[in-house]
């Protein structure tokens, strides 16, 4: 097998992590392994070629759409809670304009 597909298969498998992180509401570990992916991803680019033969390109590819895969799913998830975040902190802004409202009248 050779490096790059060993790249890439070790990419995949931090994706998947980051998936699990994201799913469970990990997310100082999906934070932790988001950078490590982008350190990994920045050692092995510049060494990424195309492979030499049929079966590493499918390899290849079928890599990259499970890392996509894993990368949609992890940005629903993040979008999700990104949008229950923005709706407590809206409720906890209305709460408090309404507190300085009547603690201001009373």
């Amino acid at each position: 097998m050779s490096l790059v597909i060993e790249n890439y298969q070790h990419l995949s498998t931090l994706t998947d992590l980051m998936r699990e992180a994201a799913a469970s509401g990990e997310w100082d570990s999906l934070v932790a392994l988001e950078k490590r992916c982008a350190k990994e991803i920045a050692a092995f680019k510049p060494r990424d070629v195309a492979p030499v033969n049929e079966d590493e390109r499918k390899q290849k590819a079928a890599l990259i759409k499970k890392i996509l895969a894993d990368d949609k799913a992890i940005r629903e998830r993040t979008e999700q809670w990104m949008h229950q975040l923005q709706q407590i902190m809206q409720n906890t802004r209305t709460e408090q304009r309404l507190q300085q409202t009547y603690l201001s009248q009373g």
